[in-house]
């Protein structure tokens, strides 16, 4: 449908029958053809009168968006396509509107949807309803109670990936505006057996593959678990994992939906380690042994696994130990303890196992039902919702199929009787006549199972009660005894000859005639099932366990409070909850959804016809549509019905201004529909045959085409006209502006002709003017020429006799002077930079200014000099004294000279005095530091160096270790005689001692430095400066050193040194020490 169209009514692009009970001809064929068609047009709902037969898509679709709850909020049932936010908004507004109370009935088989259909109900309420902060709160606990029951209670199964094991039953709580308040949850039915033993394909309680999954390292090991599934018993290990499904994610799903509830932290630890124990249960294994007395009993194999649950439950291993090896018995004053074989003690084990997850199952209904309970004590309107097991027929059909079918049983008697009862005051409200409607009546059925006397159930109690032998089959010959005359029990073992050669009824079954079809019971385990239980040692042992949350499970092992009777049978609990289900729901309206599932394989647009063909049937929706049209097939009331039909009478169209009622009558009779076809009530209209509303839906649909055809030819007609009316207007315009462009490039075309006449006109003038004014100005520059000529002639002839004597030195001189003047200005805005390092010089304009030039090149050049020397500070110059002093005595002698020239000279490169490293050093040198620096001591014996701190000071010169700061050398200036290096780029030197000297014990001394040109230029300057002399600075690729009594003579030669780029020294022999410099 797109966007713009907006669909009224049901009947409106309906995909097959939108609803059954319109459906012609009706039978079991078309019902399902009719099903499977919308099917594959993705159309899952539709409606049978007020009820809601669902089909499982088996996949997502995006009919359940925010969106859509807006369109069907506030909206009429009929209004739009079947949907179940159709019926949830029915029941919501009849709810708040109306108040009245309600419920929603959701059954099917396992894997139809009916967990899904539950949560789509309430997800819709929840957002049609009122919002706050409390009211939002409570919406959220609600829904946030689904993922926990869903958790302990669903399972896979080879139907359904997330089957719900028990039966629902939710009570919401909303107050007068039809906000929600609260909830109660009743449960129904949880199949315990499932966790002991799973059939072949399917999984255990999700519960137990989440924790594996999910719960971190610690808290596993806290609860003395294994991630692994095959370590436990009661897991299958064929279906552990299942595909689209994240355990892990779930478990945190979980747990943060029990946050949500109200769920303290120590409460869910308690839950898992109940949980824990329950899968450590399974992996208990007994050993038999013998009595002297002959009696079989049995020991617990693995004590480990036993102690393990023990502490998890806080019990005594010697008492649980007992509790599975031996049964007391108590018969009024007597107790009698009796030892258990494997076999029973195997069935304490799981019977034990069973009981702790059902109590804990519903302690957790409990315990949700205080978190959402209403607050108040005010009058309140409820809103029911029902998930619970559809009719089940497998093909071994045991005690649970038996209460699940019979729980059915009740829901269709409430359903036919709801229905006609809801069909019959609609009649009477509406003042149409009640007409008797024949139906099959299950009561008869109902009464079979749970009559006291002589129902099955009842029977059944009795015979589990009763002393002497009792087994499934004396429980069944009783049965063939009382009910062989029943029509709608069937058994092979009894009286009744017709039954007596059917191969198809065992000798150990029953069959009955459900209103479903005819389901066959196998007998065994009926008796047990029943039963259900639970030695009161075992109860006894839990209630001692100092667990709280497992102590409070089992109120009946306290021994101040034993009972001696017998506990309820499971069929007379599940007979009196089912009463209290039916009462409940009589007192509320009714609202029911069918779930049918379309196939078995849950897969996405596969429709099996027999399996949805067994599910009809079962769910008596066949049954369902015959009661509806038993009466009436439609009704609507009058505005609607007039409002959708008036096109097809001449009288109420296109408006009737009268009563809708009279409207109507009025149509009716005009289309001349017999009388007996329809009825009128109060506000609606009965028809009684779908085919006449099939053909008043024909009629309409050919006469909206007719108008279609009438409002497009109009519409052509208008358009046409209109276009006319426009192409003549535009033609006009467009006239009416061509006229104005031609006249407007005429007028142009006379514009631009008249200025070039006269422009020609004005250029012959101008030209005429121009030469008339040039022959006038040569006229007058003639005459002022020859006046010149002729005044100078008069002139020269009168001064002539003063010029001769000193004309030419007159000359001469003024020409030198100008002469000087110009050179000077040019030289003046040529002068070169103030740079002293600058050399240019404007070229000589003549030769005879050659000395000149030259001379004023010299001043400017001292004149610039003094300029530049006066802005020196005092340590600048100090600094350029040393650098002039490094540049004579190394510039064109030392390789490494020209790039030490661009780094400035620091001295004190070790800030001996502000580093806290060099403290002790600093305090031993009492004079002022010239030059701190690491130098390597080059040692004779190896050619290595070793760093030393090389200090000089104004009278001395010191080597300290770098490590200690202790001073290794000291040797006063006036001791030195010379300093030698080589002239390639290594830092090698020598200084030299005076030979007598104190100092010349120890030798000379070879060093090496990056900073050589700085450490002797300053060494030479202060040995200067402090004794009067100068050291020789001798630079050869070749000298001497005094090593104690030894010369050794120090080569350097260029190649290539192991360590690269860095000059190395190695000693050849005892006399010689080669340096390899690197070429450069």
């Amino acid at each position: 449908m797109s966007k713009m169209e907006v669909k009224t009514s049901l009947l409106d692009n309906m995909i097959g029958v939108g609803d059954m009970v319109l459906l012609e001809p009706l039978a079991e064929e078309s019902f399902l053809e009719n099903l499977k068609k919308r099917f594959d047009h993705n159309e899952i709902y539709t409606y049978i009168g007020s009820v809601v037969i669902s089909m499982n898509p088996y996949r997502s679709l995006p009919i359940y968006s925010p969106e859509k709850v807006e369109e069907y909020r506030n909206r009429n049932f009929y209004e739009l396509s079947p949907h179940i936010f159709a019926l949830a908004d029915e029941a919501y507004r009849s709810l708040r509107d109306q108040d009245k109370d309600q419920c929603i009935l959701i059954t099917g088989e396992s894997g139809a949807g009916k967990t899904e259909a539950s949560k789509l109900v309430m997800s819709y309420v929840a957002a049609v309803c009122g919002k706050g902060a409390e009211v939002n709160q409570v919406k959220e606990q609600l829904l946030q109670s689904n993922p926990v029951l869903e958790a302990f209670g669903n399972a896979k199964t080879m139907r359904n990936d997330n089957s719900s094991r028990f039966g629902k039953y939710m009570d919401i709580e909303f107050d007068f505006k039809g906000d929600p308040l609260g909830g109660v949850i009743s449960n129904y039915l949880l199949e315990k057996s499932r966790v002991v033993k799973q059939p072949r394909g399917e999984r255990n309680f999700h519960i137990f593959y989440q924790l594996l999954s999910g719960a971190p390292d610690d808290m596993l090991k806290k609860l003395n678990l294994e991630r692994d599934f095959s370590k436990y018993n009661y897991l299958s290990l064929d279906s552990a994992t299942v595909n689209g499904v994240d355990d892990a994610a779930n478990f945190r799903t979980v747990r943060n939906a029990m946050q949500i509830v109200g769920f303290m932290d120590d409460e869910t630890q308690s839950v898992l380690e109940v949980v824990s124990a329950v899968l450590k249960l399974g992996n208990i294994e007994f050993k038999p042994e013998s009595r002297v007395n002959g009696l079989d009993e049995s020991r617990v194999k693995d004590k480990n696994e036993l102690k393990e649950i023990c502490e998890l439950i806080g019990i005594e291993q010697a008492v649980l130990e007992r509790a599975f090896s031996f049964r007391t018995v108590e018969a009024k004053q007597e107790k009698v303890s009796t030892t258990l074989n494997v076999a029973q003690a195997y069935y304490a084990r799981d019977a034990l196992a069973k009981n702790l997850y059902s109590r804990l199952f519903s302690w957790l209904v409990n315990r949700i039902n205080e978190s959402i309970k209403a607050q108040t004590k005010t009058r309140k309107k409820v809103m029911g919702v029902l998930d619970i097991y559809g009719f089940e027929i497998f093909e071994d059909n045991s005690f649970e199929q038996f209460i699940i079918n019979y729980c059915n049983e009740k829901l269709q008697q409430i359903f036919i009787e709801l229905t006609l009862r809801e069909e019959q005051e609609e009649y009477i409200r509406e003042g149409i006549e009640w007409t008797h409607i024949d139906y099959f009546n299950n009561a008869i059925i109902c009464d079979l199972i749970e009559n006291n006397t002589n129902g099955i159930l009842a029977m059944l109690d009795e015979e589990c009660l009763r002393p002497g032998t009792v087994s499934d089959e004396t429980f069944l010959e009783k049965l063939n005894q009382i009910c062989a005359g029943h029509e709608h029990f069937e058994s092979r073992m009894s009286k009744n000859s017709k039954f007596l050669n059917d191969h198809t009824l065992p000798h150990n079954c029953f069959r009955i005639q459900h209103y479903a079809g005819k389901v066959l019971y196998r007998v065994e385990g009926f008796v047990d099932k029943n039963n259900d239980l639970l030695y009161r040692d075992l109860s006894q042992a839990m209630w001692k366990a100092s667990h709280s949350l497992v102590k409070s499970l089992f109120p009946d092992g306290n021994p101040t409070k034993i009972n001696l009777k017998r506990p309820p049978t499971a069929g007379f609990q599940f007979k009196a909850s089912v009463a209290t289900l039916m009462k409940n729901l009589l007192t509320k309206n009714p609202n029911y959804i069918r779930c049918i599932k379309p196939n078995d394989k849950k897969a996405t647009h596969i429709f099996t016809d027999s399996l949805v063909c067994h599910q009809v049937r079962y769910l008596g929706l066949m049954e369902n549509v015959r009661v509806r049209r038993a009466g009436y097939a439609f009704r609507q009331t009058y505005e609607p019905c007039l409002e959708r039909y008036k096109m097809l009478c001449k009288q109420t169209w296109p408006h009737w201004r009268g009563p809708a009622r009279e409207g109507v009558e009025v149509l009716l009779k005009d289309l001349q529909i017999p009388r007996e076809e329809y009825s009128y009530g109060r506000s609606k209209i009965f028809i009684r045959n779908p085919r006449t509303l099939f053909h008043l839906e024909d009629q309409r649909k050919q006469r909206l085409q007719d108008l279609a055809t009438l409002i497009q030819k109009i519409y052509r007609g208008w358009k046409c006209r209109t276009r006319f009316l426009l192409m003549k207007r535009s033609q006009v315009t467009v006239a009416a502006w061509y006229r104005r462009y031609a006249q407007q490039k005429k007028y142009q075309r006379i514009k631009s002709s008249a200025i070039v006449v006269q422009s020609y006109i004005r250029g012959w003038k101008s030209r005429k003017i121009l030469r008339e004014l040039k022959y006038q100005k040569r006229c007058t520059e003639a005459v002022t020429t020859i006046a010149a000529y002729w005044h100078g002639t008069q002139v020269r002839r009168d001064y002539r006799k003063f010029f001769r004597a000193n004309a030419g030195k007159k000359i001469y001189e003024f020409t030198i002077q100008r002469i000087m003047q110009k050179y000077f200005l040019e030289l003046k805005n040529k002068m070169p930079s103030m740079s002293p390092i600058d050399k240019t010089w404007p070229a000589r304009p003549y030769l005879f200014l050659e000395a000149t030039h030259t001379e004023l090149r010299r001043i400017f050049h001292l004149w610039r000099c003094k300029k530049y020397r006066d802005q020196f500070t005092e340590q600048k110059k100090a600094i350029y004294d040393e650098k002039l002093e490094a540049s004579e005595m190394f510039k064109d002698k030392k390789a490494l000279y020209p790039s030490s020239v661009g780094q400035p000279f620091q001295g004190d490169y070790l800030e001996i005095s502000k580093n806290p490293k060099y403290q002790k050093l600093s305090t031993l040198v009492e004079e002022k530091i010239i030059l701190a620096d690491i130098v390597n001591k080059i040692n004779r014996a190896n050619g290595k160096g070793a760093p030393r701190i090389f200090l000089l000071t104004k009278n001395s010169f010191l080597l300290a270790d770098q490590k200690s700061g202790q001073i290794k050398s000291s040797v006063p200036l006036s001791d030195l005689t010379s300093a030698s290096m080589s002239a390639q780029t290594d830092g090698f030197f020598a200084v030299r001692v005076k030979e007598g000297t104190p100092a010349a014990a120890k030798g000379d001394f070879l060093l090496s430095s990056d900073r050589l040109i700085e450490i002797v230029t300053k060494l030479y300057r202060t040995c200067l400066s402090s004794t009067k002399e100068k050291i020789n600075i001798e630079i050869s690729d070749e000298f001497l050193v005094q090593f104690k009594q030894d010369k050794v003579c120090v080569k350097f030669v260029q190649g290539s040194p192991k360590n690269g780029s860095v000059a190395a020294c190695k000693r050849k022999n005892n006399r010689l020490l080669e340096v390899a410099v690197p070429s450069p």
